[in-house]
Protein backbone atom coordinates (compact mmCIF):
# COMPACT_ATOMS: atom_id res chain seq x y z
CA UNK A 1 0.00 0.00 0.00
CA UNK A 2 1.33 3.50 -0.81
CA UNK A 3 2.29 5.76 1.84
CA UNK A 4 0.13 8.92 2.49
CA UNK A 5 2.44 11.80 0.63
CA UNK A 6 4.46 9.28 -1.00
CA UNK A 7 5.16 9.73 -4.78
CA UNK A 8 6.79 7.39 -7.61
CA UNK A 9 9.69 9.23 -9.51
CA UNK A 10 9.37 7.85 -12.84
CA UNK A 11 10.92 8.67 -16.00
CA UNK A 12 9.28 5.91 -18.54
CA UNK A 13 6.90 8.21 -19.86
CA UNK A 14 9.25 10.86 -20.63
CA UNK A 15 11.13 8.35 -23.20
CA UNK A 16 9.81 9.41 -26.66
CA UNK A 17 10.33 13.13 -26.43
CA UNK A 18 13.56 12.88 -24.40
CA UNK A 19 14.63 10.91 -26.99
CA UNK A 20 14.20 12.99 -29.73
CA UNK A 21 14.64 16.30 -27.91
CA UNK A 22 18.17 14.84 -26.91
CA UNK A 23 19.09 13.79 -30.48
CA UNK A 24 17.97 17.44 -32.27
CA UNK A 25 19.70 19.36 -29.64
CA UNK A 26 22.97 17.52 -29.98
CA UNK A 27 22.94 16.42 -33.51
CA UNK A 28 21.73 21.16 -34.32
CA UNK A 29 25.08 21.62 -31.90
CA UNK A 30 27.67 19.33 -33.74
CA UNK A 31 26.75 19.24 -37.11
CA UNK A 32 26.06 23.12 -36.98
CA UNK A 33 28.96 23.80 -35.18
CA UNK A 34 30.97 21.44 -37.82
CA UNK A 35 29.55 22.81 -41.01
CA UNK A 36 30.94 26.12 -39.76
CA UNK A 37 33.84 25.21 -38.18
CA UNK A 38 34.92 23.30 -41.48
CA UNK A 39 33.76 26.59 -44.05
CA UNK A 40 35.88 28.57 -41.24
CA UNK A 41 39.05 25.98 -41.44
CA UNK A 42 38.87 26.75 -45.32
CA UNK A 43 39.56 30.51 -45.35
CA UNK A 44 36.09 31.48 -46.29
CA UNK A 45 34.69 34.96 -44.88
CA UNK A 46 32.54 35.61 -42.00
CA UNK A 47 29.39 35.72 -43.89
CA UNK A 48 30.24 32.88 -45.79
CA UNK A 49 30.48 31.10 -42.29
CA UNK A 50 26.93 32.61 -41.09
CA UNK A 51 24.94 31.90 -44.09
CA UNK A 52 26.47 28.41 -43.80
CA UNK A 53 25.45 28.03 -40.58
CA UNK A 54 21.97 29.67 -40.87
CA UNK A 55 21.22 26.91 -43.72
CA UNK A 56 22.23 24.62 -42.04
CA UNK A 57 20.24 25.37 -39.16
CA UNK A 58 16.87 25.52 -41.35
CA UNK A 59 17.96 22.10 -43.68
CA UNK A 60 18.69 20.40 -40.20
CA UNK A 61 15.44 21.05 -38.44
CA UNK A 62 13.13 20.35 -41.58
CA UNK A 63 15.25 17.32 -42.03
CA UNK A 64 15.18 15.89 -38.45
CA UNK A 65 11.26 16.75 -38.46
CA UNK A 66 10.60 14.69 -41.42
CA UNK A 67 12.82 11.88 -40.80
CA UNK A 68 11.47 11.87 -36.91
CA UNK A 69 7.88 11.66 -37.89
CA UNK A 70 8.33 9.65 -40.93
CA UNK A 71 10.05 7.15 -38.42
CA UNK A 72 7.55 7.54 -35.79
CA UNK A 73 4.69 7.31 -38.21
CA UNK A 74 5.52 3.76 -38.94
CA UNK A 75 6.39 2.59 -35.26
CA UNK A 76 2.77 4.14 -34.72
CA UNK A 77 1.66 2.42 -37.67
CA UNK A 78 2.76 -1.33 -36.46
CA UNK A 79 1.36 -0.48 -33.08
CA UNK A 80 -2.06 0.18 -34.92
CA UNK A 81 -1.81 -2.85 -36.78
CA UNK A 82 -1.49 -5.16 -33.93
CA UNK A 83 -4.04 -3.80 -32.09
CA UNK A 84 -6.50 -4.68 -35.12
CA UNK A 85 -5.72 -7.69 -35.31
CA UNK A 86 -5.69 -8.58 -31.80
CA UNK A 87 -8.97 -6.36 -31.74
CA UNK A 88 -10.27 -9.21 -34.68
CA UNK A 89 -9.06 -11.84 -32.47
CA UNK A 90 -10.86 -10.78 -29.66
CA UNK A 91 -14.25 -10.78 -31.32
CA UNK A 92 -13.66 -14.18 -32.98
CA UNK A 93 -12.45 -16.32 -30.01
CA UNK A 94 -13.12 -14.20 -26.86
CA UNK A 95 -12.52 -17.88 -24.71
CA UNK A 96 -9.59 -18.71 -26.54
CA UNK A 97 -8.03 -15.10 -26.09
CA UNK A 98 -9.05 -15.10 -22.30
CA UNK A 99 -6.77 -18.18 -22.17
CA UNK A 100 -4.00 -16.61 -23.42
CA UNK A 101 -3.93 -14.16 -21.22
CA UNK A 102 -4.28 -16.32 -18.20
CA UNK A 103 -1.52 -18.21 -19.72
CA UNK A 104 0.62 -14.84 -19.97
CA UNK A 105 0.08 -14.10 -16.06
CA UNK A 106 0.66 -18.14 -14.68
CA UNK A 107 3.97 -17.17 -16.67
CA UNK A 108 4.73 -14.02 -14.63
CA UNK A 109 4.46 -15.74 -11.64
CA UNK A 110 0.78 -16.52 -10.58
CA UNK A 111 -1.16 -19.55 -9.65
CA UNK A 112 -3.52 -20.81 -12.42
CA UNK A 113 -6.73 -20.02 -10.10
CA UNK A 114 -5.42 -15.97 -9.61
CA UNK A 115 -4.13 -15.88 -13.12
CA UNK A 116 -7.39 -16.94 -14.33
CA UNK A 117 -9.65 -14.21 -11.59
CA UNK A 118 -7.45 -11.69 -12.58
CA UNK A 119 -7.91 -12.07 -16.63
CA UNK A 120 -11.72 -12.18 -16.06
CA UNK A 121 -11.37 -9.31 -14.18
CA UNK A 122 -9.63 -7.60 -16.78
CA UNK A 123 -10.89 -8.75 -19.78
CA UNK A 124 -14.48 -7.35 -17.59
CA UNK A 125 -13.45 -3.92 -18.09
CA UNK A 126 -11.66 -3.41 -21.41
CA UNK A 127 -10.43 -6.81 -22.74
CA UNK A 128 -8.05 -4.89 -25.46
CA UNK A 129 -6.54 -2.56 -23.23
CA UNK A 130 -5.43 -5.70 -21.11
CA UNK A 131 -4.54 -7.42 -24.28
CA UNK A 132 -2.65 -4.35 -25.71
CA UNK A 133 -0.93 -4.33 -22.23
CA UNK A 134 -0.11 -7.56 -21.09
CA UNK A 135 0.26 -9.34 -24.79
CA UNK A 136 1.83 -6.84 -26.51
CA UNK A 137 3.71 -4.66 -24.20
CA UNK A 138 1.38 -1.37 -25.35
CA UNK A 139 0.69 1.59 -23.12
CA UNK A 140 -0.30 5.08 -23.28
CA UNK A 141 2.70 6.42 -22.36
CA UNK A 142 4.93 4.84 -24.11
CA UNK A 143 2.52 5.18 -27.42
CA UNK A 144 4.35 6.28 -30.27
CA UNK A 145 3.59 10.40 -31.12
CA UNK A 146 4.65 11.01 -34.31
CA UNK A 147 4.14 14.79 -34.12
CA UNK A 148 5.49 15.19 -30.99
CA UNK A 149 8.41 13.50 -32.06
CA UNK A 150 8.70 15.55 -34.85
CA UNK A 151 7.99 19.13 -33.18
CA UNK A 152 10.50 18.11 -30.30
CA UNK A 153 13.47 16.92 -32.87
CA UNK A 154 12.98 20.56 -35.16
CA UNK A 155 12.76 22.69 -32.19
CA UNK A 156 15.65 21.23 -30.17
CA UNK A 157 17.88 20.88 -33.49
CA UNK A 158 17.25 24.49 -33.50
CA UNK A 159 17.78 25.70 -30.64
CA UNK A 160 21.22 23.43 -30.47
CA UNK A 161 22.09 24.96 -34.03
CA UNK A 162 21.68 28.59 -32.54
CA UNK A 163 24.45 28.52 -30.19
CA UNK A 164 27.17 28.60 -32.94
CA UNK A 165 25.33 31.22 -34.98
CA UNK A 166 25.06 33.49 -32.10
CA UNK A 167 28.74 32.69 -31.06
CA UNK A 168 30.02 33.42 -34.84
CA UNK A 169 28.11 36.46 -34.56
CA UNK A 170 29.34 37.83 -31.37
CA UNK A 171 33.01 37.17 -31.87
CA UNK A 172 35.34 38.67 -34.23
CA UNK A 173 38.83 38.09 -36.17
CA UNK A 174 40.58 34.30 -35.54
CA UNK A 175 39.16 34.59 -31.80
CA UNK A 176 35.21 33.00 -33.32
CA UNK A 177 37.14 29.55 -34.16
CA UNK A 178 38.16 28.96 -30.69
CA UNK A 179 35.51 30.29 -29.28
CA UNK A 180 33.49 28.32 -31.51
CA UNK A 181 34.85 24.94 -30.44
CA UNK A 182 35.06 25.91 -27.18
CA UNK A 183 31.61 26.91 -26.54
CA UNK A 184 30.29 23.78 -28.47
CA UNK A 185 32.32 21.77 -26.35
CA UNK A 186 30.74 23.60 -22.92
CA UNK A 187 27.04 22.86 -24.79
CA UNK A 188 27.84 19.22 -25.44
CA UNK A 189 28.83 18.59 -22.27
CA UNK A 190 25.73 20.71 -20.39
CA UNK A 191 23.43 19.08 -22.67
CA UNK A 192 24.64 15.69 -22.22
CA UNK A 193 24.52 16.39 -18.61
CA UNK A 194 20.62 17.35 -18.72
CA UNK A 195 19.62 14.85 -20.88
CA UNK A 196 21.21 12.14 -18.44
CA UNK A 197 19.47 14.09 -15.22
CA UNK A 198 16.05 13.83 -17.02
CA UNK A 199 16.20 10.33 -17.88
CA UNK A 200 17.77 9.32 -14.33
CA UNK A 201 21.48 8.06 -16.05
CA UNK A 202 24.71 8.56 -14.96
CA UNK A 203 25.50 12.20 -15.81
CA UNK A 204 29.42 11.85 -16.77
CA UNK A 205 29.44 9.10 -18.46
CA UNK A 206 26.70 10.88 -21.02
CA UNK A 207 28.21 14.31 -21.00
CA UNK A 208 31.64 12.15 -21.74
CA UNK A 209 30.07 10.22 -24.82
CA UNK A 210 28.86 13.14 -26.23
CA UNK A 211 31.79 15.41 -26.02
CA UNK A 212 33.62 12.48 -27.99
CA UNK A 213 31.55 12.26 -30.60
CA UNK A 214 30.98 15.95 -30.92
CA UNK A 215 35.00 16.12 -30.56
CA UNK A 216 35.47 13.66 -33.80
CA UNK A 217 32.77 15.24 -36.22
CA UNK A 218 34.54 18.68 -35.71
CA UNK A 219 37.91 17.52 -36.32
CA UNK A 220 37.07 15.75 -39.46
CA UNK A 221 34.72 18.55 -40.77
CA UNK A 222 37.42 21.16 -40.03
CA UNK A 223 40.22 19.03 -41.51
CA UNK A 224 38.15 18.21 -44.94
CA UNK A 225 37.42 21.90 -44.52
CA UNK A 226 41.04 22.90 -44.60
CA UNK A 227 42.21 20.74 -47.43
CA UNK A 228 38.99 21.48 -49.41
CA UNK A 229 40.11 25.27 -48.96
CA UNK A 230 43.94 24.68 -50.08
CA UNK A 231 42.76 22.74 -52.86
CA UNK A 232 40.27 25.36 -54.24
CA UNK A 233 42.80 28.38 -53.44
Amino acid sequence: MMRPGHRERHRGERSGWLRAAVLGADDGLVSTSSLMLGVAASSASRAAVLTAGLAGLVAGAASMAAGEFVSVSSQRDVELRDLSVEAAELAADPAAELEELTGIYVRRGLSPQLAREVAVEFSRADPLAAHARDELGQSPATAARPVQAAGASALSFAVGALLPLLVTLAAGGSSRIVLLVAVTLVGLALLGAVGATLGGANRMRAAGRVLLGGCVAMAVTATVGALAGTAIH
